[in-house]
């Protein structure tokens, strides 16, 4: 089903942290983005709410049809080097994924993409060594779309949020003139993703079983508290600041963050230059300058304002704040990249 050009577009980005909705004027670029709102992710009542305000007047199916980006803790993006005679053996998938990413490559579905321009990878002519394979457990997907279905939302378009974050974020490096390596950081509550991404996309990627979670049983030692539950309240309240804990915090973290670094390092001979930390609310945004001081490193902080314009999409001056705020980049990745073919057919058209 191609959009209207007429439509309104609906974005949906659900993560650990929040669920981001956006309305915009079009369904595809250009176009001006109207509303932003959020919501908690299990606030099911306040969702319902936000939809019913962002569309009114409920489509024939009584869903809202959304292009929506998710963070499944199971998700794989990972960038490997093929050996392109050998794409089109079975056997050869079967061996990448069992050895390389320890999946079974049945349970998953999987997409192959050119490392250099986000592509599907061309297994006819089988040329291109450099593959960037990217997908979610089955029943992931399937719980997934069976739970936004049940909350209204129709998926016209599902995708990994990581994929649509690191090609912004290689978009926006390449707007800002950006030549160092970057780290890239989505901090779940039970897991780490990390990418190291470049203007020329993603170099390197590496997950580890090192989420947020994880700290919660330091601050309950380093606190005194009686229990996890009361440490876990406060760890992810407003009312304490861990800043000067940090070091201790993400000390498991960084063990696992500085071999991924090293080994890139020694790899390819360049240093990674800065650190984006995507999602956290404002409450953990210490996390982020903890990282960076601990690796010796700086924070980046994104310039969206020429990326957002190359991508056609106009920002008025009362969502100016949120679209800086990295925490909705994910969400702007997506209207970004939403069919650019049918995009670009519809400008030739005007």
């Amino acid at each position: 089903m191609l959009f209207s050009k007429k439509s309104k577009g609906f974005f949906v980005e659900q993560n650990d942290h929040a669920v981001l909705v956006a309305r915009t004027s079009s369904a595809v670029a250009p176009f001006v983005i109207e509303e932003l709102r959020e919501c908690a992710p299990g606030d099911a009542a306040e969702l319902d709410a936000i939809l019913a305000q962002l569309q009114p007047k409920k489509s024939p199916s009584g869903f809202v049809h959304a292009s929506v980006g998710i963070y499944p803790s199971r998700r794989l993006v990972r960038r490997h080097t093929v050996e392109p005679k050998r794409m089109k053996e079975p056997a050869y998938l079967v061996e990448i994924c069992t050895q390389q990413f320890h999946i079974d490559q049945d349970k998953y579905a999987l997409a192959i993409l050119d490392a250099t321009d986000g592509t599907d990878l061309d297994l006819v002519k089988g040329t291109q060594k450099d593959a960037v394979f990217c997908g979610l457990p089955m029943d992931d997907a399937v719980e997934t779309q069976t739970s936004l279905l049940e909350r209204g939302i129709y998926p016209e378009r599902l995708e990994l949020g990581s994929i649509a974050t690191i090609g912004g974020v290689a978009s926006c490096l390449a707007s800002m003139k950006v030549k160092t390596p970057v780290l890239v950081l989505e901090i779940g509550a039970d897991a780490t993703h990390s990418y190291i991404v470049t203007a020329n996309g993603l170099e390197a990627s590496r997950s580890f079983a090192q989420g947020l979670d994880a700290m919660v049983p330091i601050v309950q030692k380093e606190l005194g508290l009686k229990d996890e539950e009361s440490a876990k309240k406060l760890f992810y309240s407003n009312t304490f600041d861990f800043t000067g804990m940090g070091p201790l915090l993400v000390k498991r973290l960084l063990k696992e963050l500085q071999s991924a670094i090293g080994f890139y390092e020694v790899q390819t001979g360049q240093s990674v230059g800065q650190v984006l930390t995507t999602q956290l609310s404002p409450k953990l945004k210490w996390i982020d300058g903890a990282i960076a001081s601990a690796l010796g490193i700086s924070c980046l902080t994104l310039d969206t304002t020429a990326w957002l314009q190359a991508s056609q999409i106009s920002v008025p001056d009362a969502f100016a704040k949120q679209t800086q705020d990295i925490r909705w980049f994910g969400l702007l990745a997506l209207m970004a990249q939403n069919d650019p073919v049918n995009a670009v057919l519809v400008e030739e058209k005007k």
